[in-house]
């Protein structure tokens, strides 16, 4: 690709990138109504806090851990959590993405090189 025809997107002020797993081809972890009612959710509550140039969100066919859903993981800190309905979801926002502190009670796994106790 020639360098006049690449995209350019500002990442300078992102924190954070949460990917959750719904509108699966083939449902598993939740149902698909279940998965889209969480993203649609997230989608609404990043706006509405005026986060979208800190919060990526990306939407995600599965993420392969095919129980307890909707399945989000949270990037730089590699956070994996269970169970995003859109109650937890907004306890997520609130207290990871804006308060620095992982929901516990729904952490399922965070990667070796995670630097939060």
């Amino acid at each position: 690709m020639h360098e006049n025809n690449m995209l350019s997107i500002n990442t300078s002020e992102m924190q954070h990138h949460i990917f959750l797993c719904c509108d699966q081809t083939k449902p598993k972890c939740c149902s698909k109504e279940c998965g889209i009612a969480s993203w649609e959710y997230l989608k609404r509550r990043i706006k509405e806090l005026e986060l979208e140039t800190k919060i990526f969100r990306t939407k995600a066919n599965c993420l392969r851990v095919c129980a307890q859903g909707p399945i989000a993981v949270v990037y730089p800190e590699g956070i994996w959590y269970h169970s995003c309905s859109p109650s937890v979801l907004e306890k997520i926002l609130q207290e990871h993405l804006i308060g620095g502190e992982y929901v516990k009670e729904y952490v399922i796994s965070q990667e070796k090189t995670n630097k939060h106790g």
